[in-house]
């Protein structure tokens, strides 16, 4: 018989059993006909840097699902990869060649890109082996990267696919730009925050009417100089006589119209609104109506860009502050009045976005999300929890145009390529050999890449060899589920849906399991700007992965965000611990009799107890894993472990291993083995490394733990009678303890128990279980009886359901001893009552003590006087 280590090492035990599963190749998934498939895709983690606490948890739910599956029988896919994140590491290549002294431009665009490629390398084989030390069990022979060769197939193929329907196309528009990362943006990489700001009331003279003006108010007096119009509403009677009319551009010499339009709110300011159609996306729309001219006044590090102004070249903020003195000195401010209002800024450096018109490439996305929302409609896809397809339906209710264009050069570049001597575009993978249109062969690709988001959102099935047929690809795909965060539903949800069904017919998965985030004990995000992130590596040296992902399931409930505790990550240390010690304890006792190969008949009623509690466990947490309710699932089975199997059932059988006679022993040590390798089984999915050593160790099976089959109910474990009578021992067991307690009675005292019942059901529970019920109720001798002959007077009772268990006072206590501690309780008690009346019939504390304090020595007296009664009355009751 093989042994258990004297105490658990995670340190020790997990690279060992990890290295043991990945030369088994074990996590590998293969088409398979005979079995269901079921599929998981990774979200593919950034290869920016380290993994972080919200990687643990999406890797910890995914990969106790797919164990879980797996274990059912599926052939269970859970499909790796990494993103190349393109600004998010673009920069970090970027700030890691200044720190050498290096320009990106000085490189070049092949130059930087071979930089890119060594920072992947580097950054993503950390990522995985970060993953590993988790216990993730993906298919690690199919790890993908959405630059690879196939995915980067897979986007061209898309991208051209989609243009030569009409979807994609490039145009002027106004898109979100970052100054400081000089790359347009969709609408997801936008968060806006409410800021404080300033609404400034500037006057423009009308043309030609000396003296009279109208009143506009701005947030971003520096865009004026880009005005191409004034509106107002044309059913305002205050401004109706000045449609068509002109005003003078305040420090320009520019006229601009003002048109009608009913962008302008009669209700709203002053019901005049300048217009700036290259700076503003509503004023865009006004331009396109009115064929106003764009003006476009800033560059793309946001510096003014008016040549022969004073303010070109000036950063905006600059600019601001100098026109509002200038407007102050010509007294066309009016006023200044505070606001607070949305900011845009980008959500990966926190720079206020500034909207521009540009030529970018843009998705059409008002037929693609149609077929989107319907999968929602239809149940094809289902949320978990389900109100998360509200915000799903919103953003796709709402979508606008998808710029898809970035000025960037690590990612997926645009494959158009445009003709160097008359300009003709033309998109194909590759550069064409003529032009179509002036017959010359000389073109030059464009430089701009494509969001990552776009790459993403094919990840379901391009890492599975779409757009061939490949037998991966019509066996695993659709997929079953995606585990994710509710942080990004609309970056890469939605735009997964869309893709796959305009793509491949299909939705890409049927459910979507939401995650929360995980904050720190104060319930703050985890950040570097705060410092309260936590490293699951850390948590891992010192606790082990198992109470690292007990930790990060223990009460977690679908969408719902958690806080991160250091006590509950020793909380889960200590359960492995728990778990360790009685499997060591079963494995040291298997040798004390022959275990039947099959469930024997001559069980007891404790064993039947557990058989059936077990069992019942099996149906419960199968289908809390059914529904995703893994935190339940998880507490259920820590629950059965660490109460009814440790603290009550190995309690109850010790009694029956130590006792040479006892021929029930054998069964004894079968259930004890069926019980341990049942709950290992249940626990493995959540704490794979503690359940794969102790079975590995406990069995003889070829195969490991994680490749054993899921339990299932089997009806002739139902012994639910037993369950009944066990209970209501269980019950009488803690009465007896509670009333020991409370009377300070060391375990060690044991004591005589008197079991008085007329019910002969209660009467032959008592007698099967009286062995272990005197081991758990610290007694000396358990007498079973109809009445009270022969018990004394002052006998203790404990009342249960149809008995009265008695224990004589004398027995529990040593009367002499216990006189002379409540004596000297008495004298403690009596001195204290003498101080508080002292103290509140001294006049100077009554008047100078705040009245706080002196109700606080009242409330102490009539709580002193009530303890005295308590030992006087015990006092007087050992007389």
């Amino acid at each position: 018989m093989k042994e258990l280590a004297k105490q658990y090492n995670p340190e020790e035990v997990e690279d060992r059993i990890y290295e043991m599963w990945m030369k088994g190749n074990y996590f590998h998934a293969e088409v398979n006909a005979n079995k269901k498939p079921f599929t998981i895709m990774m979200p593919p983690p950034n290869v920016t840097g380290q993994l972080h606490m919200g990687h643990a948890l999406d890797n910890t739910l995914q990969d106790s699902i797919i164990r879980f599956k797996r274990m059912q029988g599926y052939e269970a896919l859970w499909q790796p990869g990494c993103d190349h994140a393109a600004i998010a590491t673009e920069v970090k290549v970027t700030n890691k060649l200044k720190e050498q002294g290096i320009d990106k431009h000085d490189l070049g665009r092949e130059g930087f890109l071979k930089e890119a490629w060594k920072w992947k390398e580097e950054y993503e084989s950390r990522i995985v082996d970060q993953l590993h030390k988790m216990g993730s069990s993906a298919d690690w022979d199919r790890l993908r990267f959405t630059m690879d060769e196939g995915c980067s197939k897979a986007v061209e193929t898309t991208f051209i696919k989609l243009y030569k329907k009409g979807y994609i196309y490039k145009g002027s528009r106004i898109i979100n730009w970052c100054p400081v990362c000089h790359t347009s943006l969709s609408d997801a990489e936008v968060i806006h925050e409410e800021q404080e700001g300033h609404f400034w009331h500037i006057n423009y003279p009308i043309a030609g009417q000396e003296g009279r003006f109208i009143e506009i108010a701005t947030t971003r007096p520096e865009t004026m100089l880009g005005d191409t119009a004034v509106a107002v509403n044309p059913e305002d009677p205050r401004y109706k006589d000045l449609i068509g009319k002109n005003v003078k551009l305040p420090l320009t010499d520019r006229e601009i119209p003002i048109v009608g339009d009913e962008h302008a709110d009669m209700e709203v300011g002053t019901g005049a609104v300048k217009i700036t159609p290259a700076h503003d996306p509503n004023d865009f729309e006004v331009g396109k109506r009115h064929n106003l001219p764009e003006l476009n006044i800033m560059n793309d590090d946001a510096t003014i860009n008016c040549p022969g102004s004073k303010y070109h070249g000036m950063d905006r903020y600059e600019a601001r502050k100098l026109i509002v003195e200038d407007l102050k000195e010509l007294g066309l401010l009016v006023k200044i009045m505070p606001t607070k209002h949305n900011v845009g800024t980008h959500d990966r450096c926190g720079t206020t976005v500034e909207p521009m018109i540009k030529p970018q490439w843009f998705v059409k996305m008002a037929e693609m999300a149609k077929p989107a929302i319907k999968a929602i409609e239809t149940g094809d896809l289902q949320f978990v929890p389900e109100n998360y397809s509200k915000t799903y339906l919103h953003w796709l209710e709402n979508i606008k145009d998808w710029c898809i264009s970035r000025q960037l050069w690590w990612g997926h570049r645009i494959p158009a390529f445009y003709c160097d001597d008359c300009g003709e575009m033309v998109v194909s993978p590759e550069a064409p050999s003529v032009c179509p249109k002036c017959g010359k062969t000389h073109f030059t690709q464009d430089p701009d890449t494509l969001d990552t988001w776009f790459s993403s959102a094919l990840w379901p099935f391009e890492t599975l060899g779409w757009p061939e047929e490949t037998p991966e690809y019509k066996y695993f795909y659709p997929t079953n589920v995606l585990v994710t965060g509710y942080d990004i539903i609309f970056f890469w949800v939605v735009r997964m849906v869309f893709s796959g069904i305009e793509q491949t017919g299909k939705v890409p998965f049927g459910k979507v399991l939401i995650h929360g985030l995980v904050r720190d004990d104060q319930g703050r995000k985890m950040s570097k700007s705060l410092g309260n992130g936590i490293d699951p590596l850390e948590v891992i040296r010192t606790y082990g992965a198992d109470a690292l992902r007990m930790t990060l399931l223990t009460g977690n409930a679908p969408g719902n965000d958690m806080r991160f505790y250091w006590s509950r990550v020793e909380a889960s240390r200590n359960f492995m611990n728990k778990v360790w010690n009685a499997s060591r304890f079963i494995m040291m006792n298997l040798d004390k009799a022959d275990i039947p190969e099959t469930m024997p008949e001559n069980l007891s009623m404790a064993d039947r107890w557990i058989l059936s509690k077990v069992n019942n466990l099996v149906t419960d947490v199968t289908r809390n894993m059914e529904a995703f309710d893994l935190g339940i699932a998880l507490d259920k089975v820590q629950n059965f472990i660490w109460e009814e199997f440790c603290d009550w059932y190995i309690e109850m059988v010790k009694p029956r291993l130590w006792n040479e006679e006892d021929e029930t022993k054998g069964a004894a040590l079968w259930t004890l083995k069926h019980v341990l390798i049942t709950s290992l089984k249940l626990l493995h999915p959540f704490c794979p490394f503690i359940t794969e050593e102790i079975y590995d160790t406990l069995t003889d099976s070829a195969s490991p733990l994680m490749r054993q089959e899921w339990p299932s109910y089997d009806k002739a474990l139902d012994f639910s009678e037993d369950e009944a009578e066990i209970e209501a021992i269980k019950e009488a067991v803690r009465a007896i303890r509670n009333i020991r307690t409370e009377m300070n009675v060391a375990p060690s005292r044991k004591a005589q128990n008197y079991v008085v019942t007329t019910n002969d059901r209660v009467r032959k529970t008592f007698e099967h279980s009286k062995v272990f019920f005197a081991t758990l109720a610290y007694a000396s001798e358990v007498f079973i009886q109809e009445d009270k002959n022969g018990i004394a007077d002052d006998a203790v009772s404990v009342a249960i359901p149809d008995a009265v268990i008695y224990i004589p006072f004398a027995d529990l206590v040593d009367i002499e001893k216990e006189k002379e501690r409540l004596l000297k309780e008495k004298a403690k008690w009596e001195a204290e009552i003498k101080r508080s009346e002292g103290m509140l019939n001294n006049e100077r504390f009554i008047s100078k003590a705040p009245e706080a304090k002196v109700q606080e020595e009242r409330d102490k007296l009539e709580k002193n006087k009530q303890m005295l009664k308590q030992v006087t009355d015990r006092l007087e009751a050992l007389h």
